[in-house]
C-alpha cells in the first residue's frame, strides 16, 4: 500500500529470517525498505553497502551477484553466502507504522520473536545496524529474550549500511564490521 509523502503505512514484515542450526551470529536491521520486500529479501536496494561490506569481511565476493539478472537467483546466492559463514539475517520490526524507508517515522513497532532462532542455533552475538535498530532491539527484544533465559546475549550496535548513512564511506564500514566475521568464525 502506498502512501502520500509523510503519511504513514502499516507494514508487514513480509517474510521470514535466514538462519539454520549452525548461525552463530544474528545480524538484525529495523525493518526492510520498500525494495527490500519489494525483493522479498535483506538490503536489498542496489545503493546499500551491506552486500559488499559483508564480500570483504569474509573474502567471498559470491553475495555481490555480479553474474546474476533473476532476483530469485540473488536471494538464493545471498542465503547461501549467509548460511555458508554462519550469519542469521533478519529484522527487529515484524510490523510497523512506517513512511518509505524512514526509521525515524516508525511507529507502533511489533518485534519479531526472536528466542526460537536463538534457542535452534549457536547464536552467541547479535549485532544491530543502525541505531534504530539497536533502540528497539534493547526496548522490544532484549527483555523477551531474557525472559527466554538468553540474559547474555551480548548486542553490538553497528552503523547502518544503508544509502542514507553517507556520513561513513566503505572502507569505515568495512573495518567496522570486521567485528561480525570475527564473531562467526569463532
Amino acid at each position: 500500500m502506498a502512501s502520500k509523502a509523510g503519511t504513514p503505512t502499516h507494514v508487514e514484515h513480509g517474510f521470514g529470517p535466514v538462519w539454520d542450526a549452525g548461525s552463530r551470529v544474528l545480524v538484525l536491521g529495523s525493518m526492510p525498505s520498500p525494495k527490500s520486500r519489494e525483493m522479498r529479501f535483506y538490503y536489498g536496494h542496489p545503493r546499500n553497502r551491506f552486500w559488499p561490506v559483508m564480500a570483504a569481511i569474509f573474502g567471498d565476493g559470491s553475495c555481490l551477484c555480479e553474474e546474476c539478472d533473476d532476483p530469485a537467483q540473488v536471494v538464493s546466492e545471498r542465503t547461501d553466502f549467509a548460511l555458508r559463514h554462519h550469519v542469521a539475517l533478519w529484522d527487529v520490526i515484524a510490523s510497523c507504522d512506517i513512511v518509505g524507508a524512514s526509521d525515524a517515522s516508525i511507529r507502533n513497532a511489533v518485534p519479531n520473536r526472536l528466542a526460537p532462532l536463538v534457542a535452534g542455533s549457536r547464536i552467541g552475538h547479535v549485532f544491530t545496524t543502525g541505531a534504530t535498530a539497536a533502540r528497539l532491539y534493547r526496548t522490544l527484544c532484549a527483555p523477551a529474550l531474557e525472559a527466554a533465559g538468553f540474559a547474555d546475549l551480548p548486542m553490538t550496535r553497528l552503523p547502518s549500511t544503508s544509502p542514507g548513512n553517507a556520513g561513513i564511506g566503505l572502507p569505515a564500514l568495512i573495518e567496522v564490521y570486521g567485528c561480525v566475521a570475527r564473531a562467526a568464525e569463532s
